[in-house]
């Protein structure tokens, strides 16, 4: 017998308007299975059901099937909330149905409306008391905290209580597991969400007890969530008690919890906690007396520092390619130089290329000069000790101004350059004295702007008020040049203070003044004093967006972008894409798009997506703002999605849209191998190409040589990481790559990048601070993490190429008629041989003979078949040395030896990849799978500096002594590039010319 599929329920619905429940009851209960095929013909008789539902006629489980048939029509309606409503009533109705099969989406729709409402009320609620929370709801969220629980999906139900402020399920669930990941798994999600800043206080605290005591012998691998927890709370009273109850028997760990605050921690802070200290008993103030150096942070200064003289691996012929092929003359290009070589050499103290190129260096003019003599402070950054020394023939005379002409210039770089040298160092009172008395005595505005961003930059987050004071009194003079450097420091020593006072100072004065330059400075200088504020900046983000001034909205901008920073905010997202497509200024909409990156840098992989479209805009300003969000966001990571979108972008017709792929670029790749990035070798002939051809835009070449100084940044032993290793926001380079987003206006500004250079190097240290030599496993292929080829044998095969390409026409012609005409069999046997050599020359199989090993055979046999050796040959892991570049890729595959002597007291890093002897594409899919996650995790630990402890205590050790002369660190490449100490009667010798004739020597 065949079953007839119903068509109607007609017959069914008429079964309701019986007078007998009884029929009503049966109506109910077969109309509820009907309603996915005829929820539209029921639909119309809702307000009987409706009515059913409120009878007391009926019994309680009728009236249930009514409810529910009720939510279930609702849902097909659209009408959520009804739905919710009705299956809120629906009781075991609702339960049986979520149990049937095929119920799945209705009822995972109503679940997570019922979350959605339960998580409203509760946030809406200042107190979190349930009184106003209907108890049919509260008992459907109990319902999915137990399921979850019960089924081990913790992470779901952590996400649910922190939503709905339920911390009483994260202590349940904690005590049942006792599993401190998912302490670490709640802070990150309350730290990397947007939540509110005192919800997000109130967890932390709440969290923070929880965590146990860590301990070396168990290498516990919360650590890193512990200092990042204690960062973000920023109160030195927590974090006191901590190192104290360290310091009996853990002395080492609390050595490392002063390092690693030191990597993320803002200097009132540090200082506060240095303050705190004990001095404590004869047995252990030493112990305190080294804590209180470390937190100083001129310690982590000083071995950084050495890590980047004794590694540097500059390669000079790329300097040498791009200076000679640049026209020095030009000021863009004597610019584009100077920061190449800024960048290249950062914080290595190698200032050979400026030795060597003396008359080079004596053509900068003007502000090229200003910036050529800032140059030396990217140079020496973090060479504290010797700041003035190295400066000093270059500072302010006690005597006042130089008179000589272009003096001033030469003098307001210098200023500009101490700020940056002790940028992040805490070397506190004295350079901040001198830079202040130097701006209040200067007459010149060249100088007065030099001081300015120098003081800015060097007492960054000091909250100074006479600092404040003095600054806002250069702002008062009202010039242009002066006045803008006064606005961005003033926001600078202001940094995250949200001090309204201040606030409204600048606000006014921006408003009154004539000068673009000074409102720039002032807005930009906005946005700085409500960094990290979140929700306190919202009522001056829409002042400052509502502005006329389109100078004010810009500052409004990046104001939105900093308060939120770090946080994914979608909101502040949604604000900015808004903004990217509707402000009537490009300047705005540039801004608009670039600050997208300081809201999502800790989740690299969306930002190709979000900026996809924006990218083929057709407004070349969004293009270009396109290009620096996908470099900043992106930057290290080696990202291909982010690659693929820029490469295009290089052959853009507007040259500053090319300008931004180039320099974005050469953040995205910094670090990246050419194993580990397809994109890393044609990258780089992409830049030799364009800064050589003459025909190219002065900006687009420009670009090109600012990537080429950051693709190498740093001697090419640093990143660009707008986090701190411990996952953090690293508040140095999110305030460095702000800065340096305004070089669109000023060039000068450009210097700024090198605040968000990270070392990448694993320093071990034993308990008396000393370096110890000994090796660890780094368990991939060597070619992955390798350093770039030098640029020297490539470039003599060319220039042997290009003479042996010039030939004789009539030669070759000769040639070929006396192969022709050659008759007998030997005389051709003699002819050809030579003449294959010939060829052999001048085709491209030449170029192949060089690169390879020399080896018996054929040439043409011995080129395809020499890469298969060579990968066979390749080991799958090798020793690193202490004190080497380790990046932050290469982390998860660094690991100790059991058998080592020093072990260190933490994991390196949270993403270790077990080591593996076979499968030589593992570790390869490794690194490429690692930059597309979360880009707090690449920093979760990020090496750094680790304190070891001695298994052998009673051997004696050998340690990397940092006295001697460092030694040239790779004669292979170029020669030159060794980081040599610096001798203070060397210095006249690079002494810019000031009289604008050949540089003194």
């Amino acid at each position: 017998m065949v079953i007839r599929s119903q068509s109607s329920a007609a017959g069914v619905l008429a079964l309701l308007q019986e007078p007998d429940t009884v029929f009503k009851q049966h109506a109910l209960k077969a109309l509820i299975p009907l309603v996915p095929q005829f929820w539209a013909e029921i639909s119309e008789h809702i307000a009987l059901i409706e009515s059913l539902y409120e009878s007391d006629d009926l019994p309680k489980p009728a009236r249930h099937n009514a409810a529910l048939l009720a939510s279930k029509v609702y849902y097909f309606l659209g009408e959520y909330d009804e739905a919710l409503s009705f299956a809120l009533g629906a009781g075991s109705a609702f339960q049986a149905e979520a149990r049937a099969h095929g119920a799945g989406e209705y009822v995972e729709t109503v679940i997570s409306n019922a979350i959605d409402r339960y998580v409203t009320l509760r946030t809406e609620e200042p107190s979190g008391s349930s009184t106003k929370i209907d108890a049919r709801l509260q008992a459907i969220i109990e319902s999915i905290f137990d399921r979850c629980i019960e089924e081990g999906e913790y992470r779901q139900a952590i996400g649910i209580a922190l939503e709905s402020h339920r911390l009483d399920v994260v202590n349940r669930i904690y005590d049942l597991t006792h599993d401190v990941s998912l302490l670490s798994y709640t802070m990150e999600a309350v730290l990397d969400t947007g939540f509110s800043l005192s919800y997000r206080d109130q967890v932390l605290n709440f969290l923070l007890p929880l965590f146990p005591p860590p301990t070396s012998l168990s290498k516990s691998p919360h650590i890193h969530a512990l200092a990042r927890l204690l960062v973000t709370l920023n109160r030195p009273s927590l974090v006191v008690p901590l190192l104290t109850s360290l310091i009996p028997k853990e002395r080492l760990l609390a050595y490392q919890f002063a390092f690693d605050l030191v990597e993320g921690g803002a200097r009132e802070f540090l200082q506060g906690v240095k303050v705190d200290l004990p001095e404590g008993k004869e047995e252990t103030q030493d112990i305190y007396d080294k804590l209180r150096k470390i937190l100083d942070g001129k310690e982590s200064v000083k071995l950084y520092l050495e890590f980047l003289k004794r590694n540097n691996k500059v390669d000079m012929l790329i300097l040498k390619n791009t200076k000679d092929v640049l026209e020095a003359r030009t000021s863009i290009y004597h610019t584009a130089v100077t920061l190449q070589n800024a960048f290249m050499h950062a914080g290595t103290t190698s200032d050979v290329f400026l030795r060597e190129n003396l008359e080079w260096l004596g053509l900068a003019s003007n502000w090229a000069k200003f910036s050529t003599t800032a140059a030396l402070g990217v140079i020496h950054k973090g060479h504290f000790e010797e700041g003035m020394n190295i400066l000093g023939p270059y500072l302010p005379q006690a005597g006042g101004e130089s008179q000589i002409q272009g003096a001033a210039y030469s003098e307001g770089g210098a200023l500009y350059a101490l700020g940056l040298i002790n940028a992040g160092c805490g070397s506190g009172q004295p350079v901040e004295n001198y830079l202040r008395e130097t701006m209040k005595t200067a007459q010149g505005e060249v100088v007065q702007h030099g001081a300015a961003l120098g003081l800015g930059i060097s007492a960054m987050g000091g909250r100074s008020s006479d600092a404040y004071d003095d600054l806002k009194e250069t702002l008062f003079t009202d010039s242009a040049v002066a006045g803008e450097a006064a606005g961005y420091a003033m926001g600078l020593v202001m940094l995250g203070s949200a001090d309204r006072t201040s606030a409204e100072e600048m606000l006014t004065y921006a408003r009154e003044t004539q000068h673009e330059k000074i409102i720039r400075g002032l807005a930009m200088g906005l946005a700085f004093i409500f960094y990290g504020r979140q929700e306190e900046a919202d009522s001056t983000i829409t002042s400052l967006l509502t502005e006329k001034d389109p100078i004010l909205r810009y500052g409004g901008v990046y104001t939105l972008a900093l308060a939120y920073a770090g946080t994914s905010n979608n909101d502040a997202v949604r604000q900015l894409l808004h903004i990217a497509v509707s402000d009537t200024s490009d300047d705005v909409r540039r801004a608009a798009v670039t600050s997208l990156a300081f809201l999502l840098f800790k989740n690299p992989g969306q930002v190709p997506r979000i900026v996809q479209l924006l990218s083929e805009s057709y407004n070349p300003h969004v293009r270009c703002g396109a290009t620096l969000a996908l470099g900043i966001a992106c930057a290290g990571t080696g990202l291909q999605d982010a690659v693929e979108i820029l490469e295009p972008m290089t052959k853009d017709g507007v040259d500053f849209v090319r300008q931004g792929a180039f320099i974005a670029l050469g953040m995205i790749l910094v670090q990246q191998s050419e194993a580990s990035s397809p994109s890393m070798s044609s990258t780089r002939a992409l830049y030799t190409k364009v800064v050589s051809d003459k025909h190219e835009d002065p900006m687009a070449r420009f670009g090109a040589a600012i990537g080429q100084g950051l693709i190498d940044a740093g001697g090419r032993n640093v990143t660009i990481s707008l986090q701190s290793r411990a996952g953090s926001k690293n508040t140095n380079a999110i305030v460095g790559m702000t800065m340096f987003c305004q070089f669109w206006y000023w060039y000068p500004l450009a210097h700024c990048a090198c605040l968000a250079f990270e070392p990448t190097a694993i320093i071990g240290l034993n308990e008396d601070l000393k370096v110890p030599k000994f090796e660890f496993v780094s368990n991939a292929r060597p070619s992955l993490f390798a350093y770039p080829p030098p640029a020297t044998p490539p470039k003599r095969e060319t220039f042997a190429k290009a003479a042996t390409a010039v030939l004789s026409t009539t030669a070759k012609v000769k040639a070929r008629e006396k192969k022709k005409a050659a008759a007998d069999a030997d005389a051709m046997d003699t002819d050809e041989k030579p003449e294959q050599k010939k060829d052999g020359d001048v085709e491209m199989k030449g170029e192949e003979g060089p690169t390879g090993k020399p080896t018996n055979g054929s040439p043409s046999t011995n080129a395809s078949e020499d890469v298969k050796p060579k990968r066979k040959s390749e080991p799958s892991a090798e020793n690193v040395a202490n004190f080497s570049r380790v990046t932050p890729t290469q982390l998860a595959y660094i690991s100790f030896p059991p058998e080592g002597r020093y072990q260190p007291v933490r994991p390196v890093s949270l993403n270790t990849v077990p080591p593996k002897t076979s499968g030589k594409g593992n570790p390869n899919a490794g690194v490429r799978k690692a930059p597309s996650g979360v880009a707090s995790e690449r920093y979760a630990g990020g090496g750094g500096i680790l304190l070891m402890v001695d298994e052998r205590p009673d051997t004696e050790a050998e340690f990397i002594s940092f006295e001697p002369p460092v030694v040239e660190s790779a004669p292979t490449e170029n020669g030159h590039a060794q980081p040599q100490a610096l001798v203070h009667h060397a210095r006249p010798s690079i002494h810019i010319a000031l009289d604008e004739n050949s540089p003194d020597c």
